[in-house]
């Protein structure tokens, strides 16, 4: 905590200084992002934004973008104080996600969402999540980048692939930061108080300084520090677990443990602090240099999901449980131009580190009860100290992710006011992700352990690296000066592999062999120097471990004396051809066919086979009109995607997930926003996205190429037509803001709502109704806000989800392959607020 208090006073205090030493007045200084004046404080609102976006890797007018997009600039993330992914996907109906707290979170966009990913071994996402030019998505979620000092977010809908590779399947995310100038040197401060009406207070405090270091040089810092506050209580009780024999055929209640020790409540409150600096070089009249670094540090404590058989906003946890997330990322970002050609490479490193302790008393709960009539986990599975007494059987999973990302573009671009167009380059990224989850019972006997870990009931140590390749192309012809052809397509080639270690350990000495009461599984598995496995041949030489911290090797091909990593590569082309007809400067239409793919990728489960690719097929129409001298915008989109052998992962056996390929599916839907500035200082916006995803064969519950599950021991776990789950069926939002003059400044009233449909929480709907999803509910959600700014000055009152819904954003289970307890994720209650800021 010192070393955050003294990290925000530095900055501040840099930012005050500079405050003082003369520099221009807010309403003077250029924006950095388009280079055009910002809007003063008292200054009543009149019409659009004219936004710039690079959707296309050129900046181009919103308006003039043939691609279904939303961009939500500067001065609207401002006003709705947006600072998280949860708070701006509010504003985008076509966006959907699946969490289980702040920063694990997987993104689906148009509904091309299967449930049940994010596991570390799980498929690569299908959206694409950029800051600036360099993308960050990694495996397992999205970095939750705090927004601050940000120019906007765009939200590019449908396949992306020729110009933004394998992560952009069904679309396209992009946080674009504001860029040091030379015109003046200017920055803010930000602060806010809040009360979370079922929980705890929250705050936070922000700054940014733009600084001139030449005439060709500046440099831009950003500092902040948020705490979140809890609002999931952790409420005392008590579980039971089998004992020994009752001699009668039964068995005599076991151990009984209380959580006492970590009864609290507003539990899962979150810290997250860290900052961003860019250095900004012209290096002569045509070759800019930026170079950014960003870091951030994220502790989330205790459980994000409210347990409904506990009570509202309330969990019975009995483990210590945390999620401590930080990143930090270089980037490089080099423009100019070769005669009028442009030129630009990027290129980044991000290194990212999780740990992370997970209560897994349910798990132990569901699978004492599935094993009652064999005395349950105490008797079935060993759960013994080593002097042969049986112990708590519960379980706590101690996680340690470490993620190397390395990206690199370059791409030339022909002059943006020829008839013909090009935009083409070649791109490279290598992701590294060091996998370590450790499942640990306290008193484990040693025989019943991970072989040289006491204690530990099951390991995963792995290695995993997925890369890219891709050299691709758009070319865009005027066919007549308001008629335009575009097309393009990427070549592409992806190898990712998979090596290392999971499972139980071994008892040499023979029965039991593990603390799972079988000895097919972990180090059984291990491989020989002469191909074996260790279960087939106990006395053979094992091979060596090819991960530090790991047994020995059990995930990978045997090869002359030594394991390799388990590969699945391929290459193609994917495509994109657009028509485009300005009809006049204020209304234009558009018709797009394209497609995205997403790379196949390693089950960790050894004997199940690679998953392959899956490919999105996208048909679109879509328009973008101005009305009225432009007081009245009404854009939209209609369209169908076709997925192919789509991915879906699900907890398998022994709740062990497994992704495989299923039938295709069919994504009917439109997408439209509206924007009215009828008076002066009245702006009216409106979204919304009515999704219609449903498969068009069975999926069965063990792999069949035909899809109709007829084989012996072979079920169906969702028939044709079953809606995609996660996505609901129609998202909206509308803002409502009047501004007016008050005094020697402006005041202003925001209302802002957002609509939900219901929403199911999984594909497979199981082979009874035990298994059968948890469904997402409907919601409403609605903010408002009162405010008056006068010179640099602003401050407004808030207040967020004013009714106090319970907002399903998205459920789970500890375990796949039984019936337990189901945690809702929502949206954080009823909360009040102040916030101010200064400018100068």
């Amino acid at each position: 905590m010192r070393e955050k208090s003294r990290f925000v006073a530095a900055l501040l205090a840099g930012t005050i200084l500079a405050g003082t030493s003369g520099s221009a007045m807010a309403q003077d200084k250029p924006s950095a992002d388009t280079g055009t004046p910002a809007a003063s404080a008292s200054e009543i609102s009149s019409g659009p934004d004219e936004i710039v976006v690079t959707a296309q890797k050129r900046s181009e007018n919103l308006q003039n973008v043939p691609i279904s997009i939303q961009a939500i600039g500067t001065q609207k993330l401002e006003q709705l104080n947006i600072t998280n992914f949860n708070e701006f996907t509010r504003q985008l109906p076509s966006v959907s996600f699946q969490t289980t707290q702040p920063g694990v979170t997987t993104v689906y966009i148009r509904g091309a969402a299967s449930g049940g990913d994010g596991n570390h071994s799980g498929s690569l996402p299908s959206v694409g999540v950029y800051l600036d030019e360099q993308p960050i998505t990694t495996i397992g979620g999205n970095l939750d980048v705090h927004i601050y000092d940000i120019a906007r977010i765009e939200a590019l809908s449908g396949p992306q692939g020729t110009l933004y590779g394998a992560s952009s399947e069904s679309g396209t995310l992009r946080i674009i930061t504001n860029k040091p100038d030379t015109s003046s040197t200017y920055g803010g401060i930000d602060v806010e108080g809040n009360k979370v009406t079922k929980g705890s207070q929250g705050g936070k405090i922000e700054g940014f300084i733009n600084h001139p270091l030449s005439e060709n040089a500046a440099i831009r810092i950003v500092g902040f520090y948020e705490h979140d506050a809890g609002f999931i209580d952790n409420v005392p009780g008590t579980r039971t677990f089998l004992g020994a024999s009752d001699g009668a055929g039964g068995f005599n209640p076991g151990i009984t443990i209380n959580n006492d020790d970590f009864v609290k409540k507003n539990y899962n409150d979150v810290d997250v602090w860290g900052g961003r600096a860019a250095l900004k070089i012209d290096l002569d009249d045509n070759w800019t240099a930026t170079a950014t670094a960003f870091g951030q540090d994220q502790k989330n404590h205790g459980a994000f999901g409210t347990d409904g058989s506990v009570g509202d906003l309330k969990v019975q946890h009995f483990r210590p449980e945390y999620n401590h997330d930080r990143f930090i990322q270089g980037a490089l970002t080099i423009e100019g131009k070769i005669g009028n050609w442009d030129l630009t490479y990027s290129g980044a490193y991000l290194k990212r580190k999780i740990n992370s302790s997970s209560d897994y008393t349910d798990y132990a709960e569901a699978y004492d009860a599935m094993y009652a009539s064999y005395g349950g986990l105490a008797n079935y599975f060993y759960y013994q100290d080593n002097a042969g007494n049986q112990i708590v059987p519960v379980q706590r999973i101690v996680g340690t992710d470490k993620f190397n990302k390395l990206s690199q573009e370059l791409r030339i671009s022909s002059p943006a006011d020829k008839p013909f167009r090009v935009v083409g380059g070649l791109f490279y990224q290598r992701q590294y992700h060091n996998i370590r989850q450790d499942y640990q019972v306290p008193g484990l006997a040693d025989d019943l352990s991970v072989n040289g870990y006491p204690g530990t009931l099951w390991l995963t140590q792995q290695h995993r690296l997925d890369k890219d390749y891709a050299a691709f192309g758009e070319a865009s012809y005027d066919i007549l000066p308001n008629l335009t052809v575009t097309g393009g397509v990427r070549y592409y080639k992806f190898d990712n592999s998979l090596i290392g270690f999971f499972g139980f350990g071994r008892n040499p000495d023979g029965p039991p062999y593990n603390g799972a009461g079988s000895s097919r599984t972990g180090v059984a598995g291990c491989f020989n120097t002469d191909g074996t496995t260790v279960r087939d041949n106990p006395g053979g030489t094992l091979v060596p471990a090819d991960e530090a911290g790991a047994p020995c090797t059990n995930l990978g091909v045997p090869v002359d004396g030594k394991v390799k990593p388990r590969r699945a590569k391929d290459d193609g082309f994917i495509h994109k051809l657009n028509l485009t007809w300005k009809v006049d400067p204020d209304h234009m239409v558009y018709a797009t066919w394209s497609r995205g793919f997403r790379p196949g990728g390693i089950n960790r489960r050894g004997s199940l086979e690679p998953y392959k690719p899956d490919y999105l097929t996208n048909y679109e129409v879509g328009w973008k009109t101005s009305w009225f001298d432009r007081k009245f915008r009404w854009n939209g989109a209609i369209f169908q995607e076709d997925w192919k052998a789509f991915q879906y992962s699900f907890l398998g056996a022994n709740s062990f997930t497994e992704i495989h390929n299923g039938p295709n599916a069919r994504i009917r839907g439109i997408e439209s926003d509206i924007s009215v500035y009828p008076v002066s200082g009245l702006t009216l916006t409106a979204s919304g996205a009515y999704l219609d995803g449903k498969l068009r064969g069975n999926l069965c519950a063990i792999d069949d190429p035909s899809f109709a599950c007829t084989d012996t021991d072979n079920s169906i776990v969702a028939p044709k037509g079953t809606r995609l789950p996660v996505t609901p069926k129609f998202k909206a939002s509308g803002i409502a803001r009047y501004e007016w003059a008050l005094g020697a400044g402006k005041a202003h009233l925001q209302g802002l709502w957002t609509h939900s449909s219901s929403a199911s929480s999984a594909l497979r709907i199981g082979v009874s109704t035990d298994d059968a999803p948890v469904r997402l509910h409907a919601y409403d959600l609605v903010d408002l806000a009162v405010g008056y700014d006068w010179g640099n000055i602003t401050t407004e009152l808030f207040a967020s989800n004013v009714f106090d819904k319970r907002a399903q954003l998205s459920s789970s289970q500890e375990c796949g392959s039984c019936s337990q307890r189901s945690y809702y994720y929502v949206y954080r209650p009823q909360t009040f607020g102040v916030r101010m800021g200064y400018r100068f």
